[in-house]
């Protein structure tokens, strides 16, 4: 296939990937190297080489390949009548198909894995019995097109054939000489299963071939490409024309095929059209695009080097702002949160790809992905297993790496970064010390992900969740699954919630999802109606975003009810909808304190409402105490509820603390309790075992029928009492909390932040805002020192925001082209333009 530079312009927007794709055919003899190049570089990328395999480093990989292997030969020696793995029913389960193809293909991973016993490496009657479970499966249960495709598409199009081409990559000869008829015959199928494509290859314009799933797709079309000889080059070409369309970087205001999914410009990626994603898709493509370079490395298929930039981009911007202390933050992993594998093992699969992105980078970039890979390592609560790295070849880099003592280890952030991921609806601030992790939702992004049985009870994720994680702690027993199996799901940090119960969908329906095919929104398990209303519903407010200037952050949201709620009467009348309660929230995120203001916090069907100030758990048998100071003056133990000043969490097993300090909030009500429940109930596949933590909720509460309440407190991690008291006449006040205008000020360091909610004209301390918007000032240095200036618009709708500091004028000295400043009465005018800058920070420096 002729690759144009007209077709690549169209669908790569980052610069430098025009020559990724070499222009025109390649010569006969060089398009055979390249195939049998792939070939190679598969085989070596997941089974390793002699050399890799003789190393040390790898015999704990090598040990599990084997493991594996012969518990799966184990399993076809136990099976009985129908039977090709012992106990895996086959026929109505597609979960269990891909099961079996994938037991498979570990079987052939051993065959030609180096270093292996000889009765499993290079066993020829072992590759045959995998090639005749190949052949037996298509018979049975995959070739028959009018009895397969139930159940998740993901198992059809993308699962089982990922594991039917590597194994055919891997048994590439034995193929050949044994079973001719499969190569031609999986393929066929293959094709035939891609049903949310056209044609059997893929299509751009579909919903399911976008982001991660299209990398998956795309590849595996690669692999069998390489084996299908000279007509399978235009396959290649093609499924490498439409991989290129990840590298591009998403304008949402120029949508390429109306696809939503992949890295925006701020960091954020987005999957499912809406459902930030970066800790389960993000790193699913991240990996297959790093495992896609090193399989093309030398074919003359593609110069991946050209690529090598956007991808680092990816993971300085979008990935290492979201792991702390080697922990992926729960904010930006949809339904996984539910699953048992721990934030430490997300980032496992990260580390592997940045070190092997390492080895195709060059120079300054090189260094800073290996310094980076060091620093994962130095500061991680949990030891990084090499062993579960899916490259033997990793392994042996990473460790290269480790010895390297030239390269010290680094972060990739600086020691102190506000980060907005706007186009995702996420906040990450971080200090030495303590990360703070903030989700918010719109009607641009999903307020929770809920699918096949996972993350049963999502509702409130996107209210204004949020999670501190603190330094030096094992983040496993704060947060990942058994965070949300202890705590309430209406008590969540952040959440402010109605005292109602709900039902997951399961309960609702019986199933794990709401099936209504007959209904004019044709609901059934994988349409458009489902994900629209069950699996990621939207918010129904357009106000969700925030500012940043220098390590300095403000987020604002106003809370919505679903679009399920707005809908209500279009849906059928047995599913079932739930309102939220009203609010209007900001953060504002400073150096020692996380400020947190909210407004028109109540019910307008006139329920009570709990707002959760935090919501921590600890290990059953941790020292824990609670400290804190009434009102009055008086010091206070709890638990209890009391009018307190300031609260003290303390946990001295683990060496950790956060303090709460009351600016403007009415009784709280601090519970430490030992709650017990299954992990089962987030989350159908777990194992049913039991998670007994001790939950600290730390909550006000509002009545049935009162009137919208204010709150004004702030997060102070790490803190002592001395630093708590001292909040009574320090630098932090609040200027305004209401529904149109949220603001605070910090004398200590200078620093003004204000969001505006409303249309009209917003005054506070010296600031004049004209119409929704996120502001933030700072002088530096004292009077007659610089004034920074950021601006952002939450709405991402407006063309321009203005602003007007109060005081003599102020010249521009430095700033964004989009900033204009200019004199008006009483002040310094900042004109801002914000035309499709989707959320983006603009910032201006002004002097005297």
């Amino acid at each position: 296939m002729q690759i144009t530079r007209r077709r690549l312009l169209s669908v790569l927007s980052a610069a430098g990937l025009l020559a990724v794709v070499p222009v025109g055919p390649a010569s006969a003899a060089a398009g055979a190297a390249g195939r049998a190049r792939i070939v190679a570089n598969t085989v070596a990328v997941f089974a390793g080489t002699a050399d890799s395999n003789a190393r040390p480093e790898t015999a704990a990989k090598l040990t599990a390949v084997e493991r594996t292997a012969r518990v799966g030969l184990k399993a076809m020696d136990d099976a009985g009548e129908g039977e090709l793995f012992a106990g895996l029913v086959l026929g109505t389960d597609e979960a269990n198909l891909n099961t079996a193809y994938r037991r498979l293909y570990e079987i052939a991973l051993a065959t030609r894995t180096p270093g292996l016993p000889p009765d499993l490496y290079g066993s020829t009657a072992v590759q045959r019995r995998v090639l005749d479970g190949l052949a037996w499966l298509h018979e049975h249960y995959y070739g028959d097109q009018s009895k397969g495709y139930y159940g998740n598409w993901f198992h059809w199009e993308i699962g089982i054939s990922q594991h039917v081409s590597k194994t055919l990559v891997l048994l590439a000869d034995a193929v050949s000489a044994h079973r001719p008829d499969l190569l031609p015959t999986y393929v066929a199928s293959m094709d035939a299963y891609l049903r949310n494509g056209t044609g059997g290859d893929v299509d751009l314009d579909s919903r399911f071939h976008t982001g991660a799933n299209l990398a998956d797709i795309t590849t595996n079309r690669i692999l069998q490409g390489a084996l299908l000889g000279e007509p399978g080059e235009a396959r290649i070409r093609k499924a490498l024309t439409d991989q290129l369309t990840v590298f591009a970087t998403i304008d949402p205001y120029h949508l390429d095929h109306q696809v939503t999914d992949g890295h925006y410009a701020d960091g954020s990626f987005i999957q499912h059209s809406s459902v930030a994603y970066t800790g389960s898709y993000g790193k699913g493509l991240l990996t297959r695009v790093v495992q896609t370079l090193k399989i093309l490395d030398g074919t003359g298929f593609a110069h991946g080097e050209e690529l090598v930039p956007t991808v680092y981009g990816w993971v300085r911007n979008g990935f290492a702002p979201l792991i702390f202390e080697g922990w992926m933050m729960e904010i930006v992993k949809g339904r996984a949160v539910s699953r048992p594998d721990s934030g430490y093992t997300d980032v496992a699969v990260v580390v592997e790809a940045v070190v092997d992105l390492s080895s195709l980078a060059s120079d300054a970039t090189a260094t800073a992905l290996k310094s980076y890979v060091k620093h994962v390592r130095a500061t991680s609560r949990a030891p990084l297993d090499p062993a579960r790295f899916v490259s033997p070849l990793s392994v042996v880099r990473y460790a290269d790496i480790l010895a390297d003592a030239s390269v010290p280890p680094a972060d990739l952030n600086p020691a102190a970064r506000s980060v907005a991921f706007n186009a995702m609806d996420k906040t990450v601030h971080r200090r030495p010390g303590y990360a703070f992790a903030l989700a918010r939702s719109s009607d641009r992004i999903s307020k929770y992900e809920y699918m096949s049985g996972e993350n049963l009870m999502p509702w409130f994720q996107g209210d204004g969740a949020y999670y501190l994680y603190l330094s030096g702690q094992d983040q496993s027993r704060a947060y990942g699954v058994d965070y949300y199996t202890t705590v309430s799901p209406y008590g969540l940090a952040g959440v402010t919630a109605p005292v109602e119960p709900r039902r997951t969908v399961p309960e609702l329906y019986g199933k794990p999802y709401y099936d209504n095919p007959d209904h004019p929104l044709h609901f059934t398990s994988s349409s458009e109606s489902q994900n629209k209303y069950v699996y990621f519903p939207r918010g129904t407010s357009g106000y969700s975003g925030g500012a940043v200037l220098g390590a300095y952050g403000a987020a604002g949201m106003v809370q919505s009810s679903d679009v399920a709620y707005r809908d209500r009467a279009l849906l059928p009348d047995d599913f079932v909808v739930y309102r939220a309660a009203t609010a209007t929230k900001s953060w504002f995120l400073l150096d020692d304190e996380i400020v947190v203001l909210a407004a028109d916090v109540g019910d307008d069907a006139g329920r009570a409402v709990t707002t959760t100030v935090d919501a921590r758990t600890a290990a059953v048998g941790d020292r824990i105490s609670l400290t804190g100071a009434l009102r009055d003056g008086r010091p206070w133990t709890g638990p209890g509820t009391a009018d307190l000043r300031w609260l003290r969490y303390a946990n001295a097993t683990e060496g950790t603390a956060v303090g709460y300090v009351f600016l403007d909030v009415p009784e709280v009500r601090v519970a430490l309790d030992e709650v017990t429940r299954s992990r089962r109930v987030v989350r159908t596949a777990n194992s049913d075992t039991a998670v007994t933590r001790s939950v600290l909720g730390v909550t006000v509460d509002g009545a049935a029928g009162a009137r919208p309440a204010r709150l004004a407190y702030a997060l102070v991690p790490n803190a002592d009492e001395a630093r708590l008291r001292a909040h009574r006449h320090g630098p932090l006040r609040v200027l305004a909390n209401s529904a149109r205008l949220q603001a605070i000020t910090h004398t200590g360091l200078g620093l003004t932040a204000a969001n505006a909610f409303t249309q009209g004209r917003h005054e506070t301390a010296g600031l004049r805002v004209d119409g929704p918007a996120s502001v933030i000032v700072r002088r530096e240095g004292g009077r007659g020192g610089a004034v920074r200036v950021a601006v952002s618009d939450p709405t991402m709708g407006r063309d321009t925001v203005t602003v007007l500091l109060r005081g003599r004028p102020l010249r521009r000295a430095t700033g964004d082209p989009e900033v204009r400043v200019g004199k008006a009465p009483g002040g310094t005018r900042i004109e801002v333009d914000t035309h499709h800058a989707y959320g983006r920070s603009f910032t201006v420096t002004l002097g005297e």
